[in-house]
């Protein structure tokens, strides 16, 4: 009998020991790679084991984590055997300080309207007293005009104080409630970030002896990504263009990317990496099919990952070191990463975060052109080479020149030739017109047909104090019709495209130097017909 408790208290013992037990292990998030749409997270977990199985959970992570994406590694003397994900509708994510700072200050606006209130009670009260207690002496107690004038002033002073107070406290209480409306709104906007569940990632481990444990978990989440923006700056027409490479980095998961290590990939997690197949195509003859417009569609939900670009200080010239002198930029075998070396804050918030990713010179040609048809101001061109070994995605570019802001632009590498042309703005001391010259231009009747003619001289005089190179453009009519003629009697010089009827001419003007050209065209139709366009 001795031996047979004995069996049972050892087995129960062992048990015990092999028995699985949970712990709930804390993270911090260390690295961060954004994607343009989506991002992978890194978090490092430091625990300690005890001998057999046990099952750490790793609490408090975002609910928009992909489970299909999790992976984990680490190092101590411990086997990994598996991994699962679960929610956790119990547990909200933590509240930031500036969230619970706003919450903070809500109580305490509110506390001061609770003040204001009981104040305002209790010159209501007093008021009531002396309106109800306004008989002055007894019945036989005749009063003398001093004192029936004194109790006068008294009440007529005292009740005036009260209304004053009152009104006084009524202000108070209308300008605290317009403080705490103002914190509700962003404490609303800030909660739609952070009302979401939290969610957790059960590892389960096994050890002999116990010990240290290290773990680096790492996973993919949704409400993020980043979108490209640059600006683009000229010092002087005798200087490189310099390009500022930035991204907005935007993140709705509800946690905070605090000091982390950021990398932002040029890669897109949404457009999924499968090569498309092609199927047979099959031909059939259509059979129209009757629609039930009555059927409602099933409303779709949009989570957004990007946001549009903010727009930017437009502020003079940065001077100082910014963080693009910390980021190295990687080629992988299909995409381009920027490695940012300095500790970055990204908060999960509907505002971007801005972060300077390079910083390049571009080799860059100066010229001006003009249009005087549709505009007599010539416009400054910086024309830069070299851009497509900066893996520059499309984007919006702030324009700055001699210090100043210019305007923005639009940059897209898929439309780009072999130069990027950047727009720096009017220049009043290129002195451009466009007239018609009235001696040549004609209409006459030949015949069925109606002839007109049709002169026009641009000058372009440089009153600047340095020679200018500028590109002058101009049009004649180009016909869509069998009947209309166009003929082209004097180009004036310029270099002639028949199909789309442009003249252009390259000119170099010294200081205060004046040149003209003169171009002329003539347009045949039918008398009993009347053209557009013209």
């Amino acid at each position: 009998m001795k031996n047979i408790v004995a069996l049972v208290i050892v087995l129960t013992l062992s048990s015990a020991t092999m028995a699985q037990t949970e712990k709930q292990v804390e993270s911090k998030i260390t690295d961060v790679t954004v994607f343009l749409a989506r991002a992978q997270v890194t978090r490092a977990v430091k625990t300690r084991v005890d001998a057999g199985k046990t099952n750490l959970v790793v609490t408090g992570l975002t609910s928009q984590l992909d489970p299909q994406s999790i992976q984990v590694s680490g190092k101590g003397s411990v086997i990994l055997l598996g991994t699962s994900h679960r929610q956790n509708f119990m547990n909200e994510l933590n509240m930031p300080k500036a969230l619970k700072l706003l919450n903070d200050s809500v109580d305490f606006y509110q506390k001061q309207v609770g003040l204001e209130q009981s104040q305002k009670e209790i010159l209501n009260r007093e008021e009531q007293m002396l309106l109800s207690n306004q008989k002055i002496g007894g019945a036989n107690q005749n009063l003398t005009v001093a004192e029936l004038k004194a109790m006068a002033d008294f009440y007529r002073s005292r009740l005036g104080e009260i209304v004053t107070a009152r009104s006084k406290s009524d202000d108070r209480v209308k300008k605290l409630t317009e403080k705490i409306n103002r914190l509700k709104n962003q404490i609303n906007s800030q909660n739609e970030l952070r009302s979401r569940n939290s969610s957790e990632v059960v590892v389960t481990v096994s050890s002999e002896a116990g010990g240290a444990l290290e773990l680096e978990l790492s996973y993919v989440v949704a409400n993020a990504g980043w979108v490209p923006i640059y600006d683009l700056r000229a010092i002087n027409t005798k200087s490189p263009v310099q390009l500022n490479y930035k991204a907005n980095v935007i993140q709705q998961t509800g946690e905070d990317w605090a000091g982390v290590h950021l990398t932002l990939s040029t890669a897109n997690p949404n457009l999924g990496g499968l090569k498309p197949e092609l199927y047979t195509q099959y031909l059939d003859f259509y059979t129209p099919v009757a629609y039930d417009y009555a059927k409602k569609s099933q409303p779709r939900s949009a989570m957004p990952v990007r946001a549009e670009a903010k727009s930017m200080d437009i502020a003079a010239e940065e001077t100082a070191v910014t963080s693009a002198e910390f980021v190295s930029t990687v080629q992988t075998s299909l995409n381009t990463e920027f490695d940012i070396s300095l500790p970055y804050n990204v908060p999960s918030s509907m505002e971007p975060t801005l972060v300077d990713i390079r910083k390049y010179d571009l080799n860059a040609s100066y010229l001006y052109s003009v249009a005087p048809k549709l505009d007599m101001d010539a416009f400054l061109l910086a024309k830069g080479t070299g851009w497509e070994e900066f893996s520059l995605l499309p984007g919006e570019a702030n324009i700055f020149f001699e210090g100043t802001f210019v305007g923005k632009t639009a940059i897209n590498p898929n439309s780009i030739k072999d130069t990027l042309a950047i727009s720096l703005g009017r220049d009043k001391r290129i002195v451009v017109k466009r007239e018609k010259v009235k001696d040549f231009t004609t209409r006459k009747a030949i015949g069925s047909n109606i002839r007109e003619t049709y002169a026009y001289e641009v000058s372009v005089r440089n009153t600047k104090q340095e020679p200018i190179r500028i590109v002058v453009e101009d049009q004649v009519p180009v016909s869509q019709n069998s009947q209309i003629e166009v003929m082209v009697s004097d180009n004036g010089g310029a270099a002639y495209n028949k199909d789309t009827g442009k003249l252009q001419w390259t000119w170099t003007l010294q200081p205060n130097e004046t040149k003209k050209a003169t171009f002329k065209f003539e347009v045949k139709y039918p008398k009993d017909k009347q053209i557009s366009g013209l």
